[in-house]
């Protein structure tokens, strides 16, 4: 809302985040999805988010585990600055790289900055050496495709449905290494927020592709 980088800040999800929330669950409910399994961040915004897609799909039975791995990219130095005024300061082409680039990293956090995720309570149960001070997409791609890989594939495995609620540059993170979307593709690739992503897949966890949940009039 205020136009920060946000990532692994974690603020709570905003009035206009729990209406998209409410009403992506309602589309899920009005197509009939069913799930087995919920997996989220370990943010509170999209901890909310799954809680609300949940109750609002019918699927109030259903846990919502979290895991940091769906944490959003972290910023690094610039966590918490307003992107405007960083346009201002170093060019619109410096941020835009900074924010969709897949190589490129943004300043990293010193490790005595107190935001460092070494030093916040919420990740001490994580190996201090896993933490990141700042991430590229490359590296955000690294720790996503670990968490599907390890925990999503075996339960595909087992016939789960999985529902995920997670961050814009996870996502497309994922999505790149789902569908092997090339580098200039996903740098250009946008994520829209509040609105389904439905995946299918074989036996083996191979993707037989995927399309948005939209409502009729929207899809007209």
């Amino acid at each position: 809302r205020q136009n920060r980088f946000t990532g692994w800040a974690d603020p709570p999800l905003t009035a206009a985040g729990r209406k998209e929330a409410v009403a992506a669950g309602q589309r899920l409910a009005a197509a009939g999805f069913r799930f087995d399994v919920a997996y989220s961040s370990r943010l509170q915004r999209a901890r909310a988010t799954g809680h609300l897609v949940l109750g609002a799909s019918g699927n109030h039975d259903i846990a919502l585990h979290h895991d940091w791995r769906l944490n959003e990219r972290h910023y690094g130095a610039l966590q918490g600055l307003n992107k405007a005024r960083m346009v201002e300061q170093v060019g619109e082409d410096q941020v835009w790289r900074w924010r969709r680039a897949y190589a490129e990293r943004p300043p990293l956090m010193a490790a005595n900055d107190p935001y460092h995720p070494v030093h916040q309570p919420q990740w001490q149960d994580i190996p201090a050496a896993e933490l990141p001070n700042g991430e590229n997409l490359a590296q955000t791609r690294e720790r996503v495709g670990a968490f599907w890989d390890g925990t999503i594939v075996p339960a595909m495995e087992t016939g789960n449905r999985i529902l995920i609620a997670s961050h814009g540059n996870t996502l497309r993170a994922l999505l790149m290494k789902l569908d092997a979307m090339s580098i200039a593709d996903v740098e250009s690739f946008e994520i829209p927020t509040g609105v389904p992503i439905l995946y299918r897949f074989d036996g083996q966890g191979r993707s037989l592709g995927w399309g948005y949940l939209v409502d009729a009039g929207d899809a007209a």
